[in-house]
Formats: structure tokens, C-alpha cells, sequence
């Protein structure tokens, strides 16, 4: 399960390499997508996936980016083929922002200026957006797919949510499900949240899954799905975007997760250099279906630096 293992139409667009980046406490692992081509532009383009997915998510986008630019795509802690948090520890938000800042400064201080573009869907969007905020001078241009921003709670739910997460990790998850293959593994993916199309989910899941006696389970970490122990109140969520002097795509997606979201006004107006693109598609609109609407908006985004 070691091998990458794309669809037939991701295998033709291109074959990524496997890399590894050791840090302090962890290793996490990703996918590269070497330059084809000399554009005299030599900014890595750094992707951060969504929640329980993993680097392959980019697996049609990556190759209908820029030839001449490095993409890389990042299994994010406990996802994919990274490592896992230490027992006792949680995946905290911020903890995944401090892991890109390190990747970051420790392997991408080549970059011209020290600058990388940065894409994130979902909650790689959440990552992204709060590195920016926090280290400006390391981002040249931010694209969020779907996403805007953490999710808040507001302060009279802390204390319950504490007391729920707590319990939570005292109890542990349950026992792992044993799938004959990875093809029963997607077909379970297809549902839920975010749904996926039969060929998305058999392009996604392998990258998820590791083999055992009897068949294969989630090497995705279990802790990812127990509840936060710690999120940010609205306010501070706007303060934190206020803060993003970068220049800023929002794709929304016709029909994803954000579509329907009320009171979100503020957070579109809170960053001051941001443009909004609306593509048609779902949540995985980069990935699912015809992903050129959001290929396109990004190559011309990413393409003027001004």
C-alpha cells in the first residue's frame, strides 16, 4: 500500500514523486510534481488537502497547474502517509499551522525571497489562511477552495465542549473496521459530509489505508475525527483574518459545504486584498468532476503577482 495508485485519468496527467520532510516531532509526507518546464518562476506551489483526506486530493490539479512551477501536495498530521501526534497529544489547529511554518522555514528557504504560494481546500484553507496571517513575509499568493476560515464556537460552549472533548479522549476510539479491499474502502467513502464520485473515492482512499491480516484499515489517524478540544470565538476569528496582507483567492464552490453558510458576510470583507471566484461543483470541486472552472481561476490568479 505503499505505492501511489491514481485513476486511470490522474495517471495519464502525471505521476508525482514521493518526498519526506523529518521535523522536530513528527514526519510528514507528500507528493511533488517536478517543473517540466524553465518559466523563469521559481516559487514552490505548497497544497494543504481537506479533513480525513490526504495529498492525492490534488491528484488533477496539481498537473493543470503551471509547468514551469514545483508543486508539492502535504499529507497533513495523521493523514496519509505522515506520521501520527505522540499518545496523549490531540490535533490542535494551531499545531498544523507551526508544522507548516517549519516545513516552510526548514525546506523551502531556497524559494526566491523565501516565498511559496499556498492552495488550501477545507481545512488545508484553515491552515493556509493562519499561516498567512501569522508569517506574511513567507507567502507570495493564497488560494482557499471552499473554505474561509476556522470554525468558531462562541464562548458560552467552551466549557461543554471541553468536557465532551476530554471525555472523549479518556475513552479512546473504537475498534478499527477491517475492509476486504480498498475498492469496499472507497465505496464507504462515497457517502458522508462531503460526498465523492466512485472515481474520486478510488483515487483519494488507497493513500488512507494500510494493510493488516484479513484486509485493510484507515492508517488515517483515529483521534482526527474526536471532537476539538480548543477553537476560536468569532471574533478572534475575524482579528486572525484581518491580519492576511497576502494576496487571497476564495473559490466557493456552487454547491459545497460554505454555500449555504449565513452570517459569513464580515469574514468576506475582513480580508483586505481578497478576490471571490464561484465555480460550479461541490465541495471537492478541485477534485470531483470537471475541475477546470477552479484550475483556470487559480492559474490566473497565481500568475500575476501584483
Amino acid at each position: 500500500m505503499n505505492d501511489i495508485v491514481l485513476s486511470p485519468k490522474a495517471a495519464v496527467e502525471a505521476t508525482p514523486e514521493e518526498v519526506n520532510w523529518p521535523l522536530k516531532n513528527i514526519e510528514l509526507a507528500g507528493l511533488r510534481w517536478p517543473a517540466s518546464e524553465n518559466s523563469g518562476d521559481s516559487c514552490p506551489i505548497l497544497m494543504l488537502h481537506g479533513w480525513l483526506d490526504n495529498s492525492l486530493t490534488f491528484a488533477h490539479l496539481a498537473p493543470a497547474l503551471p509547468r514551469g512551477r514545483e508543486v508539492y501536495a502535504i499529507d497533513m498530521a495523521g493523514h496519509g502517509h505522515s506520521g501520527h501526534r505522540p499518545d496523549g497529544q490531540s490535533y490542535l489547529l494551531m499545531d498544523y499551522v507551526a508544522d507548516l511554518a517549519e516545513l516552510i522555514e526548514h525546506y523551502f528557504d531556497h524559494a526566491p525571497g523565501h516565498k511559496v504560494d499556498l492552495i488550501g481546500h477545507s481545512l488545508g484553507g484553515i491552515v493556509c489562511v493562519l499561516y498567512a496571517a501569522a508569517f506574511p513575509e513567507h507567502v507570495r499568493n493564497l488560494v482557499m477552495i471552499d473554505s474561509l476560515g476556522p470554525i468558531s464556537r462562541p464562548p458560552e460552549d467552551t466549557i461543554p465542549k471541553l468536557r465532551q472533548a476530554i471525555r472523549k479522549r479518556m475513552t479512546g476510539s473504537g475498534k478499527s473496521v477491517v475492509y476486504p479491499d480498498p475498492q469496499t474502502a472507497a465505496k464507504a467513502r462515497e457517502g458522508g459530509l462531503s460526498p465523492l464520485s466512485p472515481e474520486a473515492a478510488l483515487t483519494l482512499i488507497p493513500r488512507n489505508m494500510k494493510a493488516v491480516d484479513g484486509g485493510f484499515v484507515w492508517r488515517t489517524d483515529p483521534r482526527l475525527r474526536h471532537p476539538s478540544i480548543m477553537m476560536l470565538e468569532e471574533s478572534q476569528v475575524l482579528a486572525s483574518l484581518r491580519k492576511v496582507s497576502t494576496r487571497t483567492l476564495f473559490i466557493r464552490a456552487e454547491n459545497g459545504l460554505l454555500s449555504h453558510r449565513k452570517g459569513w458576510e464580515p469574514r468576506l470583507k475582513a480580508i483586505p486584498r481578497m478576490e471571490t471566484v464561484t465555480v460550479p461543483g461541490g465541495h471537492h470541486c478541485h477534485f470531483d468532476g470537471d475541475i477546470e472552472p477552479v484550475s483556470h481561476a487559480i492559474r490566473e490568479f497565481i500568475s500575476h503577482d501584483v
